[in-house]
């Protein structure tokens, strides 16, 4: 069993197999990262591996289109993409606090 912690929830830390989805970790766990789709469409999944980035498999194409090589050089990952194979200490920014994403300008007719 791996260990997983959910910083941005108290530090509650749960157990869990190997090669777990993160997502479906914190929801079986209450673990609270938000999430939508679950799917890798919406990107709101977005969190950041605190600590033990080397036990989370591949970047996927998917989170490809919601994070920069920066990002993902931060240890940001899509949980809903993301599978464990060691212990992992994650956060994440409340939907509450996020910033809306930007959305271009309308143009007149």
């Amino acid at each position: 069993m791996i260990q997983v912690t959910f910083i941005t929830n108290d530090n509650k830390t749960v157990s869990a197999p190997e090669n777990s989805n993160l997502l479906r970790v914190s929801l079986r766990e209450q673990g609270g990262i938000p999430f939508k789709c679950g799917g890798g469409i919406c990107g709101t999944c977005r969190c950041r591996i605190e600590s033990g980035l080397d036990h989370t498999d591949a970047v996927k194409p998917k989170e490809r289109k919601h994070l920069s090589e920066d990002d993902l050089q931060q240890g940001y990952r899509m949980a809903c993409q993301t599978f464990l194979n060691g212990d992992v200490s994650v956060s994440w920014i409340p939907l509450a606090d996020r910033r809306p994403a930007s959305r271009p300008a309308a143009t007149e007719p």
